[in-house]
């Protein structure tokens, strides 16, 4: 969900039985969303799978959209392109191509095999290596859990990609977003353990349950101190690299922190908070759930057609005063609801989902 609790594929059964326990009986949830309409400005796109992350392909004439699997439902993953102006869709990884090779600097060295068709992507991002290449990275849980490289090759809006390599991920760590710098360095988010329904066993936990990671070549792993938190979530660095901005979901807040000493400069409160991207201007956009109600999160989990509905606010964030900026779009039933991630491509937001068949492409008008 955002990646909330359909992303967590270990901790929804959790939650579902929460939900019905809680309820006892069949879990409230917001009205279904039926039809493909658009309301106000925004329009639905109604031809993904699941569109949980997105992030921007030079030129603005295409984004890449992560579509994420349900492994409960036998569903795999994919990498998509989207054209903006002819609103066509194209695949471009499903994962089990057998003449994908390892190249050297991308990854870990130990990583030579590509993903099975099981591959299911999370959170994703692209940056622009030191050497001019276009890295993409995808958080990946199907067969194993890991960081994917990808390398991004076309223009316009032909696109594709070729899988150069991964890093597997630490230890009973069950990952969420990514946010990489072009010297190969990254930073993920460890929203809980492997075994995470354990986090959720006796409801929403209160407790951290996981914090987020820098990695490089030279050094792997290492824990990015004042992270710890109750299910981080979204994460994006500070073009330099010196800054992370985490998401902590559990505790509604978006934390500013250095990254070498892991001091927190500042927070801001954001409710349930999901993936996190840079506005043009240089705002942070935080999509933000109505909640983390587990009868919400069961109903969509049953949703077979169309969107879940949980309300979604997309919440700017100045980013040196860590205050909130008011809500650039929200939405409480039709067109779409459980906005993931919101995405600015000139004057535009495009909002993504966890579960349903949709974007929302919305017109932010004139400055």
């Amino acid at each position: 969900m955002n990646r909330l609790f359909a992303q967590w594929r270990t901790v929804i059964p959790a939650l579902t039985a929460t939900a019905i326990f809680i309820s006892s009986g069949v879990p409230i949830a917001s009205e279904p969303i039926t039809g493909c309409e658009p309301k106000g400005n925004a329009r639905p796109i109604c031809i993904f799978k699941n569109p949980e992350d997105m992030v921007p392909l030079p030129g603005n004439r295409a984004i890449l959209v992560g579509e994420y699997g349900h492994s409960s439902e036998g569903q795999s993953g994919g990498l998509v392109v989207f054209e903006l102006e002819n609103e066509m869709r194209h695949s471009v990884f499903t994962g089990g191509e057998p003449s994908s090779i390892a190249e050297a600097g991308w990854g870990d060295a130990r990583c030579t095999v590509p993903p099975t068709r099981d591959f299911n992507s999370h959170g994703i991002d692209l940056v622009r290596r030191e050497d001019g290449r276009l890295q993409l990275l995808v958080v990946q849980h199907g067969s194993r859990e890991a960081i994917e490289f990808f390398e991004v090759l076309g223009s316009g809006t032909d696109w594709r990609v070729a899988w150069r390599g991964c890093v597997p991920a630490p230890g009973n760590a069950s990952l969420n977003e990514v946010v990489g710098l072009p010297n190969g360095t990254f930073y993920t988010t460890k929203m809980a353990s492997l075994a995470g329904a354990l986090d959720f066993e006796q409801g929403m936990p209160t407790e951290p349950t996981g914090h987020a990671f820098a990695w490089s070549a030279s050094s792997g792993f290492r824990k990015i101190g004042g992270t710890e938190g109750v299910m981080p979530n979204g994460i994006a660095a500070s073009p330099d690299g010196r800054l992370i901005y985490m998401n902590a979901s559990g505790e509604n807040s978006i934390r500013k922190i250095e990254v070498a000493s892991g001091r927190e400069l500042g927070r801001a409160t954001v409710k349930s908070p999901d993936n996190v991207t840079w506005s043009p201007d240089g705002r942070l956009l935080v999509a933000s759930l109505g909640g983390l109600d587990t009868q919400e999160f069961a109903a969509c989990e049953a949703v077979q057609e169309g969107p879940c509905s949980i309300p979604f606010k997309i919440v700017a964030v100045d980013p040196e005063t860590m205050t909130t900026l008011g809500a650039v779009y929200e939405s409480d039933g039709a067109p779409m609801g459980a906005g993931t991630v919101g995405l600015q491509v000139g004057r535009e937001l495009f909002i993504g989902s966890f579960k349903g068949d949709r974007i929302l492409r919305v017109s932010l008008g004139e400055n």
